[in-house]
């Protein structure tokens, strides 16, 4: 749903939906039962195959060609397909051409890689210089064919590969693999328009919708992306498991060193190398990589989760879990997704979830019921959406606003304090302890065990000495993109203007962020944000639940409303009009920088190049990044001039007879294929379609034959018709030995989509109880930046005090201090009403500061680095000054809780 953590969030707070994939030790598909279950249809999210096949981080030697990544890929899939072995389908859906309210997001996301990659080179190129003037010879750099990951965009010519690669794979799979004979395969590619998750879903929408529909059909759906769970919810199919890598658990890049390809390029291993080592750790030795972990997410048991966590207490109208959990959809748009922003005051690493939910349950009353009425999704006039009670949950949601702004101004404040002082302390260090050794397991240790491996396998010590010096310019290169990249720690963090929550801070934002400052300017601007975004809600929804509403809308502004601007719903009118796709042309027009421009024909490359262009403009050299309330960069908005649909259009109309015919037919719109060994029961049927004199016609798929509905034609398989294929395979001696069939794929038309479970559907058995729902208060109501060890009941029955200090234990113990007295809580020493200090919170404010009060005692410790300038310090602390009773000595343990007198 494009909202970082989200997965997260989800696994944390219902930890049971999640089940390990269990690996089959008993032999191949087919011949053993799988350990997984049963599962009748596989469908693949490819882009989220492609993107970690393309730029891996966790290879030591990634690809460098397109075939290379195809190969990868394939090695991907069957390893998917060994876990879940569908017996009727397999589902593969590539990303085709977004509707324009995606697009905006891909364009911000692109043209950010390219400035990033421009910065780096930039970098890279200052520190050869300083490596050649001190005589250090490093390794050429090099650029390989996927050097670009934006060419995985459709309309490109590795996405027209891509397409014959999968086919070619397909046709290999059904030929010779047992486990693939008796299912059928769809391929959508990415000339076929809509994102490959949503492709998906309409295909399952409207299969479900036929009369003969098995409503006890096993889904799994493979994807990293959010928003799956979302669309899984959405089709209220209960048989529904997404697969998924472990990721929480796995290593992350934060935890590894970036080396350059070229590193290991020595004569005993010439060809490409690079990517990702791990530090090395016992959990690691010797820079292995864990093979992946996978899991499966079951949707029935997320849904048994949701019906307790939002039950309503006495409520007005008939509880039913489907509206419920279609409500829940709804209102989870509001902390973001890849077409709308997310409320200013809600952000899901503070737990807006729980808020949200919070909020829903206490006002469900209120509002006289639910939100949405997707029965009604496909109404052309937003009858499915009670604005009335939207706007009295919001309201009741924008009560919460100014507190939550307040307590992450004052955060951010702290934690820019506690920078500054480690910096100090830092440089204290440095100044005072350079006859102190290093410890011998530090960072450097990896670097020098790194520096051997690769010089053993040299075969002079001058190769060696180039490729320690290659390893050491990549380590400072990647060091100092990261700096770079917190705003904070490389003094790029400019002043908050603004000070959300402050007296004033609304005149200001408009002020600061769209630069208006009359009161009639700013309520226009605030009602045309405010329609926009009922609008981008609505269609949200019904691309939720339905069909893209319309391929040209999209949210024009860079910033969402704030809950308590979004008043006076009712006064607008809702309605779509539908559109069109862009070509894939297009698209790559649309997002694509300049710096991309290779993976465009040339006549459209002019277009962005040209000063006489009239849509140059839409390719600004200067990116502009609002990086305000922010710490990393990367965390930014990028405020990009919004693509001009009409004068792109009528811009690249004027070069469409430039193109050369291959690439032509990589512009055009294509439909799904479907391939199935001719053995098959639906190829009984295709076999009309290949000897009927009426091949122009659909056949109608028999429902009473087949698991799948929908109607086929004959494939135009670069002109070998009939439904056959000319085999590209190169391993099999003879094309007339290919036993696979190939046609279009036409999906049932889908007239109203069923948000319910259908009858007959067998509901598995409840194991859930209410204590199954964690307890924990809300993030603005408890200061500091985590939670207290407790539940809700026990922060409300405790006294908010002024201590600042934190002992050193549990990470979700860091608050505790501010309500408890005793000396310790789990691990972690607190205090009762003391100002002194035990060893600090990495990221919290006030356990980093060391402090004497005026007249008082000595503070203890105030962080790992013995902080000795804190921000709210009256007098110098001295670097040896500890706490007794009064603070922790640095070591984990806080005092006992007697306050020292002062």
């Amino acid at each position: 749903m494009g909202v970082p953590s989200f997965y997260k969030w989800l696994v944390g707070k219902y930890p049971s939906i999640i089940v390990p994939a269990k690996k089959d030790d008993a032999g191949g598909v087919g011949e053993s039962p799988n350990p997984n279950g049963v599962f009748d249809n596989l469908y693949l999210d490819m882009n989220g195959i492609i993107h970690p096949c393309f730029h891996p981080e966790d290879q030591v030697c990634p690809p460098t060609t397109f075939d290379e990544v195809f190969e990868a890929m394939f090695e991907y899939m069957d390893r998917l397909f060994r876990i879940v072995r569908p017996t009727k389908l397999l589902y593969l859906a590539v990303d085709g051409v977004a509707p324009r309210a995606k697009m905006n997001q891909q364009r911000s996301r692109r043209f950010k890689a390219a400035k990033d990659a421009k910065d780096a080179e930039m970098e890279e190129n200052i520190l050869r210089e300083r490596f050649k003037a001190e005589g250090k010879e490093v390794l050429p750099r090099e650029t390989y064919e996927v050097s670009d990951p934006n060419v995985i965009t459709p309309g490109t010519e590795f996405m027209e590969k891509l397409s014959k690669a999968l086919e070619y794979y397909i046709r290999a799979r059904l030929n010779s693999d047992p486990g693939w004979k008796d299912i059928k395969v769809i391929l959508s590619d990415s000339n076929v328009p809509g994102e490959g998750e949503h492709k998906i879903m309409s295909f399952i929408r409207a299969q479900r919708s036929r009369e003969n529909y098995d409503p006890n059909t096993r889904h799994c759906l493979y994807g990293l992306d959010a928003d799956l769970i979302m669309l899984a919810l959405a089709s209220h199919e209960l048989h529904f498991s997404i697969l998924r890598e472990d990721v929480i658990h796995e290593i992350q890049p934060e935890n590894c060193i970036a080396l350059a390809r070229e590193f290991f390029k020595t004569e005993e291993s010439s060809r490409k190398c690079g990517g990702w080592f791990l530090r090395a750790t016992e959990a690691s030795p010797k820079g292995k990589i864990p093979k992946k972990q996978y899991q499966f997410l079951n949707i029935w048991v997320l849904r048994e989760y949701l019906e307790l966590d939002l039950m309503i207490l006495n409520p007005i109208v008939k509880t039913d879990i489907e509206r419920l959990i279609d409500d829940f959809i709804f209102i989870c748009f509001l902390i973001g997704n890849d077409f709308i922003s997310h409320i200013p005051s809600l952000e899901i690493h503070e737990n807006a979830v729980d808020l949200l939910i919070e909020v829903y349950k206490t006002t469900f009353n209120k509002m006289g019921g639910y939100i949405v009425n997707t029965e009604k999704v496909k109404d052309k006039h937003a009858a499915y959406l009670k604005v009335s009670r939207l706007e009295k949950f919001i309201h009741e949601l924008s009560m919460c606003e100014e507190k939550i702004f307040v307590k992450r101004y004052e955060l951010r404040e702290r934690l820019q304090r506690n920078i500054l002082s480690q910096a100090a302390q830092k440089e204290w260090n440095e100044r005072n302890f350079d006859n102190v050794e290093e410890y011998p397991d530090g960072p450097d240790l990896t670097v020098k065990s790194f520096s051997t491996q690769c010089s053993i396998s040299t075969v002079s010590s001058d190769k060696s000495d180039i490729t320690a010096n290659t390893l050491e310019l990549r380590r400072n290169l990647k060091d100092t993109l990261r700096n770079k990249q917190d705003l904070v720690k490389s003094g790029a963090c400019k002043h908050d203007w603004i000070k959300l929550g402050l007296a004033g801070w609304k005149s200001r934002f408009y002020r600061e962020k769209f630069g208006v400052a009359s009161c009639n300017e700013v309520g226009k601007l605030k009602k045309d944000m405010v329609q926009k975004y009922l609008e981008g809600l609505c269609w949200v929804l019904q691309y939720y639940f339905a069909d893209v509403p319309s391929w040209s809308w999209y949210y024009p502004f860079y910033y969402a409303p704030f809950a308590s601007d979004l008043k006076g719903l009712s006064q607008f009118k809702i309605s779509f009009t539908m559109d069109k796709p862009l070509r894939p042309f297009d698209q790559l027009m649309a997002v694509l920088p300049p710096e991309s421009s290779c993976a465009l024909p040339k006549c459209y490359r002019e277009l962005m190049d040209s000063e006489e262009s009239p849509i140059q403009k839409f390719y600004p050299s200067d990116l502009q990044i609002d990086t305000h309330g922010k710490r990393f960069l990367w965390q930014g908005i990028t405020k990009l001039p919004f693509i001009d649909e009409k004068l792109l259009l009528s811009a690249t109309k004027t070069v469409e007879n430039d193109l050369a015919v291959h690439e032509m037919i990589r512009n055009t719109v294509r439909q799904e294929k479907i391939f199935l060994r001719n053995s098959n029961t639906l190829a009984n049927n295709a076999a009309f379609v290949r000897t009927s004199d009426s091949s122009s016609e659909k056949l109608l798929i028999d429902p009473s034959t087949s698991e799948l509905g929908g109607w086929l034609l004959p494939a135009d398989d670069d002109g070998t018709g009939s439904g056959f294929f000319c085999s590209p395979i190169k391993d099999l001696e003879d094309i007339r030995n290919d036993q696979t069939l190939s046609f279009m794929f036409f999906n049932p038309e889908l007239v109203k989509p069923i948000p319910r479970l259908l009858d007959h559907v067998k509901i598995p058995e409840k194991t859930l109880t209410e204590a199954a729902i964690s307890k924990r208060p809300l993030w603005h109501t408890y200061p500091g930046s985590r939670p207290p060890a407790t539940i809700a009941s026990a922060v409300e029955a405790q006294p908010r005090i002024s201590s600042f200090g934190r002992g050193r234990g549990s990470p979700f113990a860091a608050e505790t201090s501010q309500w408890s007295s005793s000396g310790r809580s789990n691990g972690r020493g607190v205090h009762g009403p003391s100002m002194a200090q035990s060893r600090g919170s990495r990221f919290d404010s006030g356990g980093a500061y060391g402090f004497r009060p005026a007249g008082g005692a000595w503070a203890g410790r105030g962080s790992a680095h013995e902080q000795r300038r804190g921000a709210f310090q009256r007098q110098p602390v001295r670097p040896w000054a500890r706490g007794d009773n009064c603070g922790g000595n640095g070591g984990g343990r806080g005092g006992s809780g007697q306050p020292r007198a002062w």
